[in-house]
């Protein structure tokens, strides 16, 4: 291995350019007025479990409920959807558009049996939250020594 000290040779520069340029892209530093490559979107997704239940928390901002759909089928809870592209970014002068849009699914196999007739759905402030109770037989129980 060659040491150069700390002068960036232009073979250096020149082989490492893609590397720089996902670091400028993902770091907000690109400075060469390109755009951004297409990306998809993923909401993220924090899950809790407690004694009795699985919370799911969503990011979903700017979305409706006829936006998304909830499927629990087998034990895997899905959670899918579209983000439809605002009417004004279509007709307007935009420099720059880097929120991503575009349809999503999310799959989360859960490892207990669940109660799917009780799953609860709620939305606010952009965030989603599923609860989705244990069902009884997977639930601790305390045994009493007798």
């Amino acid at each position: 291995m060659v040491n150069f000290g700390n002068r960036l040779t232009p073979s250096y520069v020149a082989a490492r350019e893609p590397l720089f340029r996902l670091f400028d892209t993902f770091l907000g530093t690109e400075s060469r007025g390109e755009e951004l490559p297409a990306r998809t979107w993923t909401p993220p997704v924090d899950i809790e479990e407690t004694e009795s239940s699985y919370i799911l928390r969503a990011e979903l901002p700017g979305m409706t409920k006829d936006d998304i759909q909830i499927t629990l089928e087998n034990n895997v809870l899905r959670l899918s959807g579209e983000r439809k592209v605002e009417k004004n970014v279509d007709q307007g002068n935009y420099h720059r558009v880097e929120r991503v849009y575009g349809a999503f699914s999310r799959s989360f196999a859960l490892p207990h049996e669940v109660d799917a007739d009780h799953v609860q759905a709620h939305s606010e402030n952009g965030v989603l939250t599923l609860t989705v109770p244990k069902a009884e037989q997977a639930r601790p129980r305390k045994i009493e020594i007798s």
